[in-house]
């Protein structure tokens, strides 16, 4: 019995090997640039698609900044936070000292940034033998005119300093 014929691979239309040949290696394409055209330039887009990029780049920025302006507000109030906390920490431990400052809150005043402008006050505290001071901060808006966030209040409590040796 004779074995059936075999067929032999068909040559491609731009001068490649055949896809069945043996002992051929094919090239390595690796897709990052486009193929060039029969004249060596690269193909060119549609005249619709120029600038189309730019147009969603610029549908998308009012939306990224309000994104950004949003994180700096949050940032903001953090921070306004942490100077409220500061302020009232500062005016507690000042106003328990043994031989306390007459102005306590000026001292919690001194103790944050310029700009941040606390209101402190001592309200009673529970313990006599304790100093509770109250720090309020107003929280500046990223946009004039729009408010968000109200005042920010921290508070902090310090005992009373044993005077005695």
């Amino acid at each position: 019995m004779t074995p059936p014929p075999v067929a032999e691979p068909r040559p491609t239309a731009q001068g490649q090997p055949p896809e069945g040949a043996r002992g051929t290696a094919r090239p390595a394409t690796t897709g990052a640039r486009p193929t060039a055209n029969r004249k060596g330039r690269r193909p060119t887009r549609n005249r619709e698609d120029l600038g189309l990029a730019s147009l969603e780049y610029l549908g998308m920025l009012p939306f990224l900044l309000l994104i950004a302006l949003a994180g700096i507000q949050l940032g903001i109030v953090a921070y306004c936070a942490e100077q409220a906390g500061t302020a009232a920490r500062t005016a507690a431990r000042t106003a328990a000292e043994p031989d306390p400052h007459p102005d306590a809150g000026a001292a919690g005043h001194d103790a944050v940034s310029g700009w941040v402008n606390p209101a402190i006050g001592f309200p009673p505290a529970d313990d006599a033998r304790a100093v509770k001071a109250t720090a309020t901060v107003r929280v500046p808006s990223v946009l004039p005119g729009i408010t968000i966030f109200g005042p920010v209040t921290r508070s902090a409590t310090m005992p009373k300093e044993d005077a005695s040796p």
